[in-house]
């Protein structure tokens, strides 16, 4: 099994003018791309890295970021990219659990290492502005090692979880569950060296590097990448590059249909948008549908133990399947199974359980966890509810731990949230459970609205009355600026019951 710049070594000997990335004005080529990979392998050996040792990034999305993504995959060592929003008592938690040799990370960021744990974090190296946008201004000299041979079971990466219900957990990633990975991505979004990307999700998430970056690199695209998201400027960029292809959180999708419609005429190149994250609310899809009528809005689910990319949208179904998030992408199988392991039928819902060899083997240092994560034969339990329909399309209802028994009745936050979506004065909105000494837990709706309106808890049970049953109504509303949430967009509920008295 060949490291990552295997392929990047392939396109750059094939097509070695042809644009890899483009970043803040600058067009980096194949050929280019792949003299910053060795240049950084190179600088990563000089600093004592070597094959199975774990590389740390706490970075923004820059041009170095993809340098090093290659640069340690051709040294034979293991990427940790890091959330760069964590509190550093979380950073170096992952730090101290994973091992790692060394901790890159942006200038940006230097208050934020001092913070840390001093002996978990013994070797920092801070890149400036010009280092981020070419890892060669680091190198010590123009010298390179030969790539290190990975094979399918050896670590390319470790990812850990974004904590929305325990403790993170660190997710390992093969190089066999990659490149399964990146084949299950070419058909559903029909990738091939044409496709031309726009990442503006953060490189440290599965969702912002490979949904599907890394696979079009692999087929000899383009992307065309953000630091940070701005609607406007990706937009811009859309209409600069001509792209095809982009991947929003959903609260990314709620900021570009935010803007004038005037603003969206620029991205008529667009031929696809993967959204997912959190059940997609019907009004969402329906506003995309019209702003955006040359391209397709590709519902999907995933998660970080997977790969991500588990079910996606079949093209031409987006209506008449409007709440689903898709059928198995190539390569997974997916299944519904009750507590016991049982499979369950159409319609019932239960667990949402994954099969296939893009699925990680386990928790980093977590035997126990790991275990626990799996029913017998490797089907993978997700934590997450739903159901698949009679055509095998699935569609999610909660994650187990956001179900509400308010009354001994069983309440899916999820439907309570599609219906409080559809109020036009609703930006964001969650649903929790609440303490209540009569019913046990009541739903407690959590809304951001939009700027310059106003929404009340009598407003609010008047909308949802029409379409759920009494029980089912918010019981308190709560109003915030923003709701957190993690990179690929799900809302942070532990959080929320953290900063709320319930």
């Amino acid at each position: 099994m060949a490291n990552l710049t295997e392929f990047l070594g392939f396109h750059a000997r094939r097509t070695p003018g042809r644009t890899a990335i483009a970043y803040k004005d600058k067009e980096i080529t194949y050929a280019e791309l792949m003299l910053r990979a060795t240049a950084g392998s190179n600088w990563l050996a000089e600093r004592g890295i070597s094959r199975g040792d774990v590389v740390a990034v706490l970075m923004k999305n820059s041009a170095a970021f993809f340098d090093l993504v290659f640069a340690v995959s051709h040294l034979g060592a293991v990427l940790l990219p890091i959330n760069y929003r964590l509190a550093p008592n979380e950073i170096s938690y992952i730090l101290g659990d994973s091992g790692a040799r060394l901790l890159i990370a942006d200038q940006e960021f230097e208050e934020v290492i001092t913070l840390l744990d001093q002996e978990i974090a013994e070797d920092v190296f801070l890149l400036n502005s010009s280092a981020q946008e070419d890892i060669r201004y680091v190198a010590i000299n123009s010298g390179s090692h030969f790539p290190v041979l990975r094979h399918s079971s050896d670590l390319m990466r470790l990812v850990y979880t974004s904590g929305t219900t325990s403790r993170p957990k660190g997710v390992m990633h093969a190089y066999d569950q990659f490149y399964w990975k990146h084949l299950s991505l070419i058909p559903p979004l029909d990738l091939s060296h044409k496709t031309r990307l726009l990442i503006v999700g953060p490189l440290y998430h599965v969702g912002g590097l490979e949904l599907p970056g890394l696979s079009v690199l692999a087929l000899g695209g383009m992307v065309a990448l953000e630091r940070e998201f701005d609607p406007e400027r990706a937009l811009a960029t859309i209409k600069r590059y001509s792209l095809n292809g982009a991947w929003f959180a959903p609260t990314m999708t709620n900021m570009i249909l935010a803007l004038p419609s005037s603003c969206w005429v620029s991205a008529r190149s667009l031929s696809w948008v993967i959204g997912g994250g959190e059940r997609t609310p019907e009004a969402r899809i329906r506003s995309f549908a019209e702003a955006f009528p040359n391209a397709r809005y590709i519902d999907a689910y995933g998660l970080t133990e997977s790969n991500s990319g588990d079910t996606f949208m079949v093209p031409g179904m987006e209506l008449a399947k409007i709440g689903s998030t898709g059928r198995a992408a190539p390569h997974l199988e997916v299944e519904i199974r009750d507590e016991a392991g049982a499979t369950l039928r159409p319609g019932q819902d239960g667990e949402i359980c994954l099969r296939g060899r893009k699925i990680t083997s386990g928790y980093w240092n977590d035997k126990q966890r790991t275990d626990e994560a799996f029913f017998p034969e490797g089907w993978f339990r997700t934590g997450d509810i739903g159901h698949l329909d009679d055509e095998g399309f699935l569609y999610l209802t909660d994650r187990k731990k956001d179900m509400i028994l308010s009354g001994g009745e069983n309440i899916a936050s999820s439907e309570l949230e599609r219906v409080i979506y559809e109020m036009p004065e609703v930006l964001e909105a969650a649903v929790i459970a609440g303490a209540d000494p009569e019913w046990g837990e009541v739903p407690v709706a959590v809304v951001t609205p939009r700027t310059g309106l106003n929404i009340t808890l009598s407003d609010l049970q008047k909308h949802c009355r029409k379409s759920l049953a009494g029980f089912k109504t918010p019981k308190r509303l709560i109003i915030k600026e923003s709701l957190p949430r993690n990179p690929s967009g799900k809302v942070l509920k532990r959080v929320l019951r953290e900063e709320i008295d319930l």
